[in-house]
């Protein structure tokens, strides 16, 4: 019986810490991008990042996944955003930067 309610807190824990993840990357990259609160970015979401709803992550997600693990930290910062603004996840011929700038997704490439 402990060992039950033991995980049921550890997965409470996680799922919310999994919950909580979102807002600081979102506020962090509004904050860069100044980006609009009605425009396709803010429509997106997780799938700004992400694969639909799904915790698999995009093109964009997976680079910035890359740049936040090489910048040693444990938080998405402008310095991690800037580490892939030259690239172009999506191969759509629009660099993530300019995308980002723009209000389109980085991680669609039917989105320029």
């Amino acid at each position: 019986m402990r060992f039950t309610r033991a995980m049921a807190l550890i997965a409470m824990f996680v799922a919310t810490a999994s919950a909580l993840a979102l807002p600081a990357i979102r506020s962090e990259f509004t904050k860069r991008y100044k980006s609009p609160s009605a425009g396709a970015q803010a429509k997106a979401g997780c799938a700004l990042c992400h694969v639909g709803n799904t915790l698999k992550r995009n093109a964009y997600g997976a680079d910035l996944e890359k740049a936040l693990k090489a910048s040693g930290s444990s938080r998405v910062t402008a310095a991690v955003f800037a580490k892939i603004e030259k690239l172009d996840s999506d191969r759509d011929g629009t660099k993530n930067g300019v995308e980002c700038t723009k209000g389109t997704l980085p991680g669609d490439p039917k989105s320029k």
